[in-house]
Parts: C-alpha cells; sequence; structure tokens
C-alpha cells in the first residue's frame, strides 16, 4: 500500500477501528432517508461534537466538516457516486453514475477526503445497474491509485422490489460473500458490507475480504437490538461500522456514538454498549 493511502486509512482507522457516521443520503433523493438531516449545518456540530472516526458525506456537504478548524475533528469519507436503487418504488430504468465523470476523486482531494465510496449493486434482473456499478469502480480504482486514494466498496445485494417494497437487503451469507469477494477483487482498500442474516457467518465476509470490513448499518432498528448485533459482528472480525439512521435520526446521536466507539475502541459487548448510551 502507498504511503499516501495508508497515511488516509490512519485517519479513519484510529486504534484499528473505525465509526464512519453517513449523512450522504441526499444523494438518494428518497424523502424517508432526509428525517432528521434537513439542517446539515446542525448536524455536523452535533457529531463533530461526538467525535466518530470519521463522517461520510457527498461533495456539497462536504465544506461543513472541512472549513471546521479542529485539528481533532473526524475524518472525511466522500461518497462520489448516485443512483436511485434505494427509492421506495422500482423505476423503470435502474442507475447509478459516478457525480464527476471526468474527474472522478477530484472533489475528493479538493475537500482533504481521507477515502472514497462507491456503490456495487447486485439487484435481482438489472444487469445493466450491475455493468455501471463494475464500470464506475474500475474508472475510480484507476484514479485512487495515481492519487493514493483509498477506496471503500460498498457490495450491496438486495431483494426483489415486490418482497418488502423498496429493495432491501439480502441477508443471504452465499450471495454476500461473493460480491464481497469481487469487491475485494476489484482492488478495494475498505469494504462496507451488510450483516448475513445469521451473524456467525460474517465471518465469511471478512475473510472474503483480505481487507478492512466496516458493517452497513441500514435503516433504523430498536437501538438495544442495532448494539446486540454490532457487538456479534464485531466478534466475527468486522473492524467497525457505517451507521446513518441509527444515529442521526435518534434522540441522542452523541450517545449512540459513544457507546458504538465504546465496542469499536475497547471491545465492549452489547450490554455493555447499552449501558454507556443510557449514561449519555
Amino acid at each position: 500500500m502507498r504511503v499516501s493511502t495508508k497515511a488516509r486509512m490512519n485517519r479513519m482507522f484510529t486504534h484499528g477501528g473505525c465509526l464512519d457516521v453517513a449523512i450522504d443520503h441526499g444523494v438518494c433523493n428518497e424523502p424517508s432517508f432526509m428525517v432528521g438531516l434537513e439542517d446539515m449545518a446542525g448536524v455536523v456540530d452535533t457529531l463533530v461534537d461526538a467525535k466518530p472516526d470519521a463522517i461520510q458525506m457527498a461533495y456539497g456537504q462536504a465544506d461543513l466538516l472541512q472549513n471546521r478548524p479542529e485539528k481533532d475533528k473526524p475524518a472525511l469519507v466522500m461518497r462520489i457516486d448516485m443512483g436511485n436503487p434505494y427509492n421506495d418504488q422500482r423505476h423503470r430504468i435502474m442507475w447509478s453514475i459516478l457525480q464527476n465523470a471526468d474527474e472522478p476523486i477530484i472533489g475528493a482531494l479538493e475537500m482533504d477526503a481521507a477515502c472514497v465510496v462507491v456503490n456495487l449493486f447486485m439487484l435481482p434482473d438489472e444487469p445493466e445497474l450491475f455493468r455501471q456499478c463494475v464500470e464506475n469502480i474500475s474508472r475510480v480504482r484507476a484514479a485512487c491509485h495515481k492519487y493514493g486514494m483509498p477506496l471503500m466498496i460498498e457490495p450491496l445485494v438486495m431483494l426483489p422490489n415486490e418482497v418488502r417494497g423498496g429493495y432491501q437487503v439480502d441477508g443471504n451469507a452465499e450471495k454476500i460473500v461473493t460480491l464481497v469477494r469481487l469487491a475485494s477483487e476489484m482492488g478495494a482498500d475498505i469494504i462496507k458490507a451488510d450483516p448475513t442474516e445469521n451473524p456467525e457467518d460474517f465471518h465469511r465476509v471478512v475473510e472474503a475480504a483480505r481487507v478492512p470490513v466496516l458493517v452497513r448499518g441500514g435503516g433504523k432498528e430498536d437501538l438495544k437490538t442495532v448494539l446486540r448485533k454490532s457487538a456479534a459482528l464485531m466478534k466475527q472480525g468486522a473492524k467497525g461500522m457505517v451507521y446513518g439512521r441509527n444515529i442521526y435520526q435518534h434522540a441522542n446521536p452523541r450517545a449512540v456514538v459513544a457507546a458504538l466507539m465504546a465496542m469499536i475502541h475497547q471491545g465492549a459487548d452489547g450490554d455493555e454498549a447499552w449501558d454507556i448510551y443510557n449514561r449519555g
């Protein structure tokens, strides 16, 4: 790994783990994701005060973090693609494109990001969407190598729209492991992976990745359940989490961050993390 790539990753992985709080949901064009993100400046203030390892944002909002003067502020992870698979209703044409087609990571370099993230969608009966994602990653991987920028790939295996309405995660371990292996083969430096339906299978995802794996949070759930699931996945080898709605849509984001950070950096289990949350 190049020194510049390693230096940027070190900003994220303090003491070997990383909590990346995702607030890049505006690129999904899905109204339900925006609840809690109406005042982005206030959200960033809250998160900087909470002190996660990283905050995940798109270019248009990244200045709210990077214009701040603190030396110890969270690292910036920049979302550089966008698409329509997250919407509640299936679209006639599914797509995923880079936000800057000519120079895909120029915005991340401008904003001094520690990492860029792109999707690898695997949706039923959508081969063209999958092809677009592979093409996006190929272009981004070349740019990341040129400039020493870490690449986080987000492999997402989704259920058919008619199963639960809107595309939802398919927790089938075989499918997740296979797509994570593809992300690894394409040169991911970090992989953001969905949890397997059985948390005890998640070690297979970690083994397939051969790079640090961060667990994707998905939709908001009961917090105690989230903490216990997260602890089980950490035991299987995850290096941290990329959680969004389970933090920013919560009444006390700072306490949630404290609980998750204790899990990642101090080895707290789910019940201990729950106690830390309640003290927050």
